[in-house]
Protein backbone atom coordinates (compact mmCIF):
# COMPACT_ATOMS: atom_id res chain seq x y z
CA UNK A 1 0.00 0.00 0.00
CA UNK A 2 1.26 3.27 -1.14
CA UNK A 3 1.82 6.37 1.25
CA UNK A 4 -0.38 9.49 0.90
CA UNK A 5 1.17 12.33 -0.12
CA UNK A 6 3.61 14.04 2.91
CA UNK A 7 2.64 11.02 4.94
CA UNK A 8 6.00 9.08 5.49
CA UNK A 9 6.73 5.34 5.69
CA UNK A 10 7.24 3.21 8.74
CA UNK A 11 11.00 2.65 9.73
CA UNK A 12 12.91 0.17 10.66
CA UNK A 13 13.18 2.18 13.66
CA UNK A 14 9.37 2.40 14.03
CA UNK A 15 8.03 -0.97 13.95
CA UNK A 16 6.87 -2.85 16.77
CA UNK A 17 7.18 -5.99 18.39
CA UNK A 18 6.25 -9.00 17.03
CA UNK A 19 2.43 -9.71 18.50
CA UNK A 20 2.31 -11.90 21.63
CA UNK A 21 -1.16 -13.64 20.96
CA UNK A 22 -2.09 -14.52 17.26
CA UNK A 23 -5.30 -16.05 16.83
CA UNK A 24 -6.51 -17.48 13.59
CA UNK A 25 -9.77 -18.27 12.04
CA UNK A 26 -8.79 -21.14 9.64
CA UNK A 27 -11.34 -21.17 7.03
CA UNK A 28 -11.66 -22.23 3.36
CA UNK A 29 -10.84 -26.25 3.84
CA UNK A 30 -13.50 -26.64 1.71
CA UNK A 31 -13.76 -24.69 -1.23
CA UNK A 32 -9.92 -25.44 -1.88
CA UNK A 33 -11.47 -29.20 -2.11
CA UNK A 34 -14.25 -28.31 -4.32
CA UNK A 35 -12.21 -26.37 -6.61
CA UNK A 36 -10.18 -29.23 -7.45
CA UNK A 37 -13.50 -31.67 -7.68
CA UNK A 38 -12.08 -33.41 -4.37
CA UNK A 39 -14.01 -34.72 -1.53
CA UNK A 40 -14.31 -31.91 1.59
CA UNK A 41 -12.51 -34.20 3.95
CA UNK A 42 -9.34 -33.47 1.84
CA UNK A 43 -9.49 -30.30 2.09
CA UNK A 44 -9.43 -31.02 5.72
CA UNK A 45 -6.48 -33.37 5.89
CA UNK A 46 -4.17 -30.71 3.41
CA UNK A 47 -5.33 -28.10 6.13
CA UNK A 48 -4.13 -30.18 9.16
CA UNK A 49 -0.86 -29.64 7.03
CA UNK A 50 -1.28 -26.32 7.16
CA UNK A 51 -2.01 -25.83 10.95
CA UNK A 52 1.46 -27.89 10.96
CA UNK A 53 3.07 -25.22 9.30
CA UNK A 54 1.72 -22.56 11.26
CA UNK A 55 2.43 -24.13 14.58
CA UNK A 56 5.93 -24.60 13.94
CA UNK A 57 6.91 -20.87 12.36
CA UNK A 58 5.17 -19.40 15.90
CA UNK A 59 7.18 -21.16 17.92
CA UNK A 60 10.59 -20.50 15.66
CA UNK A 61 9.43 -17.16 15.23
CA UNK A 62 8.57 -16.33 19.11
CA UNK A 63 5.17 -16.15 19.16
CA UNK A 64 3.93 -16.63 22.63
CA UNK A 65 0.32 -17.45 22.26
CA UNK A 66 -1.48 -19.09 19.09
CA UNK A 67 -5.31 -19.63 18.93
CA UNK A 68 -6.45 -21.76 16.41
CA UNK A 69 -10.49 -21.58 16.06
CA UNK A 70 -10.53 -25.53 15.23
CA UNK A 71 -14.40 -26.50 15.40
CA UNK A 72 -17.32 -23.65 16.31
CA UNK A 73 -20.62 -24.91 17.97
CA UNK A 74 -22.20 -24.60 15.27
CA UNK A 75 -20.38 -26.77 13.06
CA UNK A 76 -22.27 -29.78 14.57
CA UNK A 77 -24.68 -29.23 12.33
CA UNK A 78 -22.63 -30.06 8.86
CA UNK A 79 -23.29 -33.51 7.40
CA UNK A 80 -22.53 -36.13 9.85
CA UNK A 81 -20.23 -37.88 7.89
CA UNK A 82 -18.12 -34.62 7.69
CA UNK A 83 -18.19 -34.40 11.79
CA UNK A 84 -16.71 -37.61 12.13
CA UNK A 85 -14.29 -37.17 9.97
CA UNK A 86 -12.89 -34.15 11.36
CA UNK A 87 -13.35 -35.61 15.20
CA UNK A 88 -10.91 -38.21 13.14
CA UNK A 89 -8.48 -35.88 11.64
CA UNK A 90 -8.40 -34.12 15.02
CA UNK A 91 -7.55 -37.25 17.34
CA UNK A 92 -4.66 -38.44 14.73
CA UNK A 93 -3.43 -34.37 14.81
CA UNK A 94 -2.94 -34.77 18.59
CA UNK A 95 -1.49 -38.67 18.47
CA UNK A 96 0.77 -37.29 16.08
CA UNK A 97 1.71 -34.02 17.70
CA UNK A 98 2.32 -35.27 20.90
CA UNK A 99 5.57 -35.71 21.43
CA UNK A 100 6.83 -32.62 18.96
CA UNK A 101 5.06 -30.76 21.16
CA UNK A 102 6.55 -32.04 24.15
CA UNK A 103 10.07 -31.79 22.60
CA UNK A 104 10.18 -28.32 21.15
CA UNK A 105 8.38 -27.01 24.78
CA UNK A 106 4.66 -26.25 23.60
CA UNK A 107 1.62 -26.40 25.90
CA UNK A 108 -1.51 -27.45 24.74
CA UNK A 109 -5.15 -25.66 25.66
CA UNK A 110 -8.23 -25.79 24.98
CA UNK A 111 -11.25 -23.90 25.19
CA UNK A 112 -14.84 -24.18 23.74
CA UNK A 113 -17.61 -26.92 25.36
CA UNK A 114 -15.16 -30.10 25.17
CA UNK A 115 -17.72 -32.45 26.48
CA UNK A 116 -19.30 -32.49 23.19
CA UNK A 117 -16.63 -34.23 21.43
CA UNK A 118 -16.24 -37.97 21.35
CA UNK A 119 -14.50 -40.27 24.13
CA UNK A 120 -11.59 -41.01 22.30
CA UNK A 121 -10.74 -37.46 20.84
CA UNK A 122 -11.45 -36.11 24.71
CA UNK A 123 -9.28 -38.92 26.18
CA UNK A 124 -5.85 -38.27 23.55
CA UNK A 125 -6.94 -34.14 24.09
CA UNK A 126 -7.14 -34.31 28.13
CA UNK A 127 -3.80 -36.72 27.48
CA UNK A 128 -1.58 -34.10 25.31
CA UNK A 129 -3.00 -31.23 27.59
CA UNK A 130 -1.47 -32.86 30.81
CA UNK A 131 1.78 -34.06 29.40
CA UNK A 132 2.56 -30.95 28.12
CA UNK A 133 1.28 -28.66 30.69
CA UNK A 134 4.68 -27.85 32.34
CA UNK A 135 5.99 -26.48 29.25
CA UNK A 136 6.51 -22.71 29.17
CA UNK A 137 7.22 -22.19 25.47
CA UNK A 138 4.33 -21.23 22.76
CA UNK A 139 0.94 -21.91 24.37
CA UNK A 140 -1.50 -23.45 21.90
CA UNK A 141 -5.04 -22.93 22.22
CA UNK A 142 -7.34 -24.77 19.81
CA UNK A 143 -11.13 -23.93 20.32
CA UNK A 144 -13.19 -27.06 19.67
CA UNK A 145 -16.72 -26.76 19.74
CA UNK A 146 -16.31 -22.92 20.49
CA UNK A 147 -18.84 -20.00 20.50
CA UNK A 148 -18.29 -16.92 21.44
CA UNK A 149 -21.91 -15.67 22.93
CA UNK A 150 -21.96 -19.50 24.46
CA UNK A 151 -18.75 -18.18 26.30
CA UNK A 152 -20.32 -14.87 27.43
CA UNK A 153 -23.65 -16.59 28.78
CA UNK A 154 -21.27 -18.98 30.55
CA UNK A 155 -19.05 -16.06 32.08
CA UNK A 156 -22.48 -14.01 33.09
CA UNK A 157 -23.88 -17.40 34.65
CA UNK A 158 -20.98 -17.67 36.53
CA UNK A 159 -20.62 -14.28 37.81
CA UNK A 160 -24.39 -14.07 38.66
CA UNK A 161 -23.95 -17.59 40.72
CA UNK A 162 -21.24 -15.55 42.51
CA UNK A 163 -22.96 -12.63 43.38
CA UNK A 164 -26.01 -14.37 44.43
CA UNK A 165 -24.28 -16.49 46.79
CA UNK A 166 -22.34 -13.44 48.41
CA UNK A 167 -19.38 -14.36 46.98
CA UNK A 168 -18.96 -10.95 44.96
CA UNK A 169 -20.00 -7.72 45.09
CA UNK A 170 -22.00 -6.88 41.37
CA UNK A 171 -20.73 -3.52 42.13
CA UNK A 172 -17.32 -4.77 42.07
CA UNK A 173 -17.14 -6.59 38.66
CA UNK A 174 -14.97 -5.03 36.48
CA UNK A 175 -13.93 -5.55 33.20
CA UNK A 176 -10.33 -7.59 34.93
CA UNK A 177 -13.20 -9.74 36.58
CA UNK A 178 -15.16 -10.59 33.50
CA UNK A 179 -11.56 -11.65 31.48
CA UNK A 180 -10.99 -13.85 33.97
CA UNK A 181 -14.04 -15.92 34.34
CA UNK A 182 -14.13 -16.35 30.36
CA UNK A 183 -12.48 -20.08 28.85
CA UNK A 184 -9.59 -17.70 27.99
CA UNK A 185 -8.85 -16.59 31.81
CA UNK A 186 -5.19 -16.14 32.15
CA UNK A 187 -3.85 -15.58 28.38
CA UNK A 188 -3.59 -11.91 27.06
CA UNK A 189 -5.98 -10.63 24.13
CA UNK A 190 -4.86 -11.54 21.11
CA UNK A 191 -2.96 -9.36 19.52
CA UNK A 192 -3.77 -9.94 16.22
CA UNK A 193 -6.68 -12.25 14.32
CA UNK A 194 -6.30 -13.32 10.71
CA UNK A 195 -9.08 -15.22 8.77
CA UNK A 196 -8.53 -16.59 5.57
CA UNK A 197 -10.64 -17.63 2.47
CA UNK A 198 -11.39 -13.94 2.21
CA UNK A 199 -14.56 -13.99 4.69
CA UNK A 200 -14.55 -10.54 6.23
CA UNK A 201 -16.24 -11.50 9.36
CA UNK A 202 -15.33 -13.02 13.05
CA UNK A 203 -17.77 -15.97 13.18
CA UNK A 204 -18.42 -15.55 16.82
CA UNK A 205 -14.60 -16.14 17.67
CA UNK A 206 -13.60 -14.45 20.98
CA UNK A 207 -16.16 -11.70 20.95
CA UNK A 208 -14.97 -9.82 23.96
CA UNK A 209 -11.24 -10.61 23.57
CA UNK A 210 -10.65 -9.31 20.20
CA UNK A 211 -12.12 -5.74 21.09
CA UNK A 212 -8.78 -3.99 20.43
CA UNK A 213 -7.84 -6.60 18.42
CA UNK A 214 -5.55 -6.15 14.85
CA UNK A 215 -7.61 -7.84 12.67
CA UNK A 216 -6.56 -9.13 9.16
CA UNK A 217 -8.19 -10.38 6.52
CA UNK A 218 -6.73 -12.92 3.01
CA UNK A 219 -8.16 -14.32 0.46
CA UNK A 220 -5.60 -17.04 0.72
CA UNK A 221 -7.55 -20.31 1.49
CA UNK A 222 -6.85 -22.35 4.59
CA UNK A 223 -4.97 -25.19 2.98
CA UNK A 224 -3.02 -22.84 0.58
CA UNK A 225 -1.78 -20.52 3.70
CA UNK A 226 1.93 -20.22 4.01
CA UNK A 227 5.05 -19.82 6.55
CA UNK A 228 6.06 -17.02 4.32
CA UNK A 229 1.95 -15.15 3.73
CA UNK A 230 2.10 -15.51 7.75
CA UNK A 231 5.24 -13.61 8.28
CA UNK A 232 4.25 -10.83 5.81
CA UNK A 233 1.27 -10.43 8.25
CA UNK A 234 3.52 -10.07 11.20
CA UNK A 235 5.62 -7.70 9.19
CA UNK A 236 2.32 -5.71 8.35
CA UNK A 237 0.98 -5.96 11.91
CA UNK A 238 4.54 -4.61 13.19
CA UNK A 239 3.89 -1.15 11.37
CA UNK A 240 0.66 -0.52 12.48
CA UNK A 241 -0.33 2.13 15.54
CA UNK A 242 -2.71 0.65 17.98
CA UNK A 243 -4.13 3.44 19.88
CA UNK A 244 -6.55 2.24 21.60
CA UNK A 245 -8.93 5.05 21.63
CA UNK A 246 -6.07 7.46 22.53
CA UNK A 247 -3.76 10.09 20.96
CA UNK A 248 -0.39 9.89 19.58
CA UNK A 249 1.96 12.05 18.65
CA UNK A 250 2.56 10.45 15.66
Amino acid sequence: MSSKPGEQKPSAQDAKPLPAHVAIIMDGNGRWARKRLLNRVKGHERGTETVRTIVRASREIGIRYLTLYAFSTENWQRPKAEVTALMTLLKTFLKSEKQEMLDQNIRLNTIGDTAKLPDGVRGILQETMAATAENTGLTLTLALSYGGRTEIVNMVRKLAADAGSGKIDPDAISEQMIAGALTTGGIPDPDLMIRTSGELRISNFLLWQLAYTELFFTDTLWPDFSRDEFEQILEAYRKRDRRYGKVTNR
